[in-house]
């Protein structure tokens, strides 16, 4: 009977080691789950600010305030809830023919074309950092510049 005794509580030790890696993983996946939802966000985001953009005058101020308001709330009125916790328009530049004519000057005849580049965490702004709830398993970790480009017909 002696050797059953020392085989008590094994199965204990091994489900609370198991458990952790478990736990572990699961947290890893949500984590990296929810920055690729933030990712996909941002990126549509960007992509409707310059599809916005890409139908407006280039010298238009008002209409680059509002595309930075449609990356960051989802809409051009600057009202409500950022679409990603923590974006902010420091996150938003806009580079026009106006802003950045060496890259993004007119091209072509008539009609003119020039490009609209809307980009999160690219020139002139603030890198966006995914902000994770389970820091100890995936830490904190900047994004790379989301970058949008579009035709713009003046």
């Amino acid at each position: 009977m002696r050797p059953v005794n020392r085989q008590r509580g094994v199965a204990l030790v091994e489900l609370g080691i198991s458990i952790f890696v478990l736990i572990t993983i699961t947290f890893g996946i949500t984590e990296f789950g929810r920055a690729i939802y933030q990712y996909n966000t941002l990126a549509k985001a960007a992509r409707d600010a310059a599809r916005f953009l890409s139908t407006r005058d280039p010298t238009d101020t008002a209409a680059k305030d509002q595309a930075k308001c449609l990356v960051v709330y989802g809409h051009p009125a600057c009202t409500g809830t950022p679409l990603v916790p923590g974006l902010t328009l420091a996150h938003v530049s806009i580079c026009d023919p106006l802003a950045c004519p060496a890259d993004h000057a007119a091209q072509g005849s008539a009609p003119v074309l020039s490009l609209v580049t809307v980009s999160i965490g690219g020139p002139n702004a603030t890198p966006f950092t995914f902000d994770s709830v389970a820091s100890f398993i995936v830490p904190d970790f900047p994004f790379g510049p989301i970058a949008v480009t579009m035709g713009q017909v003046l």
